[in-house]
């Protein structure tokens, strides 16, 4: 799997110390991340970096030898990303899904003050990336949507007008594709989130929204105003 290895600036033994007030959400596609790190940025006073706001700017910043499954993905038109090809292939070539650019998050987060705390989420966070990063596991944490719930969440946007499987010229085979390659991606994370040992939750259709911000609170092991619990 093609990563990118950290720019000179990243490339330092001290990381953990230096992005200890990082707190991390990954996961699958519409598992709430998002709100999650919104509530918690809200409720604490925290900084909020989402990765999905960067994706464009990331890409311009990288060329085709750093990132090759990026540049050939940007070179497709709307069919061939998400109708003409299967959810296996979508799966091993999309560049988020491989760590493409995960330097340049890194890079952004080390520009950032160290007071208050961060909240990063992502997709693009991936356990295996974010691991050596860490400087206690409880500041990471990855939520796991069960394929129901993903559906909820996809039918929620297609309702609303949302969703860019909208602009292809098959959307009911466009959606399931990505909700295949979606549900093998979760799979894939929650593998190696439990081989490194990492924290999860799984997202289920019967939890709220305040349910799963208390979830991700205590695997954070936070107090209801931000410091960890002892």
């Amino acid at each position: 799997m093609p990563t990118e290895k950290p720019g000179e600036e990243t490339d330092t033994a001290d990381l953990p110390a230096r992005l200890r007030h990082v707190y991390w959400i990954g996961g699958g596609s519409g598992a709430g991340k998002s709100t999650v790190a919104r509530r918690l940025a809200d409720r604490h006073g925290w900084g909020l970096y989402a990765t999905d706001d960067v994706m464009h700017e990331h890409a311009r910043r990288t060329t085709r030898e750093e990132a090759p499954l990026l540049h050939e993905f940007m070179a497709m038109d709307m069919d061939e990303r998400w109708v003409n090809r299967s959810p296996e292939v979508m799966l091993e070539t999309f560049p988020w899904f491989h760590g493409e650019a995960f330097g340049l998050i890194v890079q952004d987060l080390l520009r950032l003050p160290a007071k208050p705390c961060t909240v990063v989420e992502g997709f693009r966070l991936l356990p295996r990336l974010v691991e050596p990063l860490l400087a206690a596991p409880e500041r990471a944490v990855w939520l796991l949507p069960t394929p129901a719930f993903r559906q909820a969440v996809f039918d929620r946007r297609s309702a609303s007008g949302e969703g860019f499987v909208r602009k292809t010229s098959n959307p009911s085979r466009a959606a399931r594709n990505l909700a295949e390659r979606d549900r093998m991606f979760t799979e894939r994370v929650e593998k190696e989130a439990g081989r490194l040992r990492l924290r999860t939750v799984l997202v289920e259709t019967s939890m709220t929204e305040d349910d799963l911000v208390e979830q991700v609170s205590t695997a954070f092991r936070l107090r209801r105003y931000g410091r960890p619990a002892t």
